[in-house]
């Protein structure tokens, strides 16, 4: 099964990072965001992406052009017979990646259609270049594949950023929660799509995957929501950006299961 993931994004909200470098090459623990979430597929069997590029799509070519020699001890022979040889062998072997030039102001959905011609099979999947999760994905295919629909959506809670402190008319508080969870929920991606989303779906640039096309899927019929009830972690903002890599560093990134 193919993965798409959408790495052609602006990132404006990081321009902390982003005015360098694409926001999928952002780094969580030394290394790309872009690799957790390969490494989140690849663990569970799906080894074959396709990446839609962007905003700084070259950068993205070099990182996985380089990626031999980055990943692995190196031999080299100069001379006129110079050879380069790579010792060992790193953990992503049997990755497929697809590198495809979707546009610099292409919308979401957009992207998606001008990769049409990549995807064999019936079903793929789309998920975008910043967001990560602690999925089983065999559980999402089998809730995907029992309700026979062309499209099912993760979704989570959304999570609270902040404290709250309950108090009564004196200010005497009587309860603090932490970071409480609303009771809604949104996308998270990592959808599971059916071919014949293709048909809901068109390649020019104002095409947006989370208007029109969702909206039509919903009024047909065909769009479910999988309630993802474990963790997921967004990468926005600079905030955002800096509690993953605490995250990382302390040893307990609920997304790191291989």
């Amino acid at each position: 099964m193919k993965v798409v993931i959408l790495c052609g994004g602006l990132g404006s909200r990081l321009r902390e990072e982003t005015e360098f470098r694409p926001k999928p090459l952002v780094e969580i623990g030394g290394r790309p965001i872009l690799w957790h979430i390969l490494k989140i597929f690849g663990h569970q069997g799906l080894r074959d992406f396709v990446l839609c590029l962007g905003y700084k799509g070259s950068l993205i070519k070099e990182y996985f052009l380089n990626y031999e020699a980055m990943n692995n001890d190196v031999e080299v022979q100069l001379g006129a017979r110079s050879t380069v040889k790579f010792l060992g062998e790193h953990e992503e072997q049997n990755y497929t990646v697809k590198l495809v030039d979707t546009g610099a102001t292409a919308s979401t959905g957009a992207r998606v259609a001008r990769v049409q011609r990549h995807i064999d099979g019936d079903r793929f999947m789309v998920t975008y270049g910043d967001g990560l999760i602690d999925i089983d994905l065999p559980k999402l295919h089998a809730f995907h594949a029992a309700h026979g629909r062309l499209a099912t959506v993760t979704t989570v809670r959304i999570p609270g950023r902040f404290g709250v402190i309950e108090a009564d008319a004196d200010g005497r508080i009587e309860r603090f929660r932490e970071k409480p969870t609303e009771d809604a929920w949104i996308s998270a991606g990592y959808f599971v799509f059916e071919k014949g989303v293709f048909d809901y779906l068109w390649p020019g640039d104002d095409c947006v995957l989370e208007r029109d096309p969702l909206e039509r899927l919903v009024r047909d019929g065909q769009l479910v929501a999988y309630r993802h009830m474990g963790e997921f972690y967004p990468m926005d903002t600079y905030r955002d950006h800096v509690a993953l890599n605490e995250l990382w560093s302390s040893g307990k990134a609920p997304w790191k299961i291989w």
